[in-house]
């Protein structure tokens, strides 16, 4: 009797603490998901209407749409520039760098990498805007005529390296706080011991550092990997996907397909292709980094 009131006991608890989670969960990921299924096989448009079940979604996925295949590799190129560049490499130099500062220093630097992602996004795009501006007035070609140079147009002829730029420097201070986070975790009785027995400063951070904050590096080439997957508000500010379609991401083509086109029912399927895209990548990161072994039962019982 005592073992079954337990039980329900612990039954009721486990309701009480994840029921709300649950609910939230199925609200705002699984019901968008389940009604996303429901248009994307419809003829939904802008006028709302729906006149009946269709596979031709679908199909024009998957052999009707010729600009599908170069907006995918445009994703490719966006994802892989910003997120091997600046979220993980520069992420992880700006935490190296700032953590061998002093206390004080260090956190001053942070801070003003920190900045871009406080300040709205409109006024980082208008600021970025300014700095690519073709004209004379931009803060790039002001610099660059100092030394006689003739001014640009990165936003024409280097649109790829423009959204890189701005999405990598604001997407480098994530890694910067998660990697400084965990470099300050290592105990530093670690760091007196190998400058003792003669290690320099790239050698500790390769046989000490990098080992030591592994499960960091893997969360965040993940989360990010699959954040700017989703992610398009700083080209669509910045550059509007354009010159032409040259730096439209497949986010953003879904959202041009479905709202400005008022293709609603192709940009259901289209979404549904990010859903599955983004599960996949997922699944091969977490397989690749081994993140199972992360939630693993630690080894060592503490009674």
């Amino acid at each position: 009797m005592r073992y079954a009131n337990a039980s329900a006991r612990q039954g009721v608890d486990r309701i009480l603490f994840l029921g709300p989670a649950t609910l939230l969960l199925f609200s705002f990921f699984v019901l968008p998901v389940v009604v996303d299924i429901g248009i994307a096989f419809t003829d939904m448009s802008r006028n709302l209407k729906v006149s009946g079940v269709t596979v031709e979604n679908v199909e024009r996925m998957f052999g009707g749409d010729s600009r599908l295949a170069s907006v995918m590799l445009v994703t490719l190129g966006y994802v892989l520039g910003t997120l091997a560049i600046f979220n993980v490499t520069y992420g992880l130099l700006l935490a190296l760098m700032t953590t061998s500062l002093p206390d004080r220093m260090g956190a001053f630097f942070r801070a003003i990498w920190f900045l871009p992602r406080m300040s709205p996004s409109v006024v980082y795009a208008l600021l970025w805007g300014w700095v690519v501006a073709p004209t004379d007035y931009g803060l790039l070609n002001q610099t660059i005529g100092a030394f006689g140079i003739s001014p640009l147009d990165l936003k024409s002829s280097a649109p790829m390296l423009v959204i890189i730029l701005a999405n990598g420097f604001i997407g480098a201070s994530f890694g910067m706080i998660i990697f400084t986070s965990a470099i300050r975790s290592i105990p530093q009785h670690l760091f007196h011991a190998a400058r003792v027995d003669g290690a320099g400063g790239l050698a500790i951070v390769w046989h000490i550092t990098l080992p030591a904050i592994r499960w960091q590096l893997s969360f965040v080439t993940i989360y990010q990997a699959l954040a700017l997957l989703v992610s398009f508000e700083y080209i669509w500010l910045i550059t509007n996907g354009g010159p032409f379609y040259d730096t439209t991401v497949y986010a953003l083509y879904v959202y041009r397909r479905a709202f400005e086109n008022g293709q609603y029912a192709y940009g259901a399927a289209l979404s549904l292709g990010l859903v599955a895209v983004g599960t996949i990548v997922s699944l091969v990161l977490w397989r690749f980094f081994d993140m199972k072994a992360l939630l693993q039962r630690p080894r060592i019982e503490v009674s």
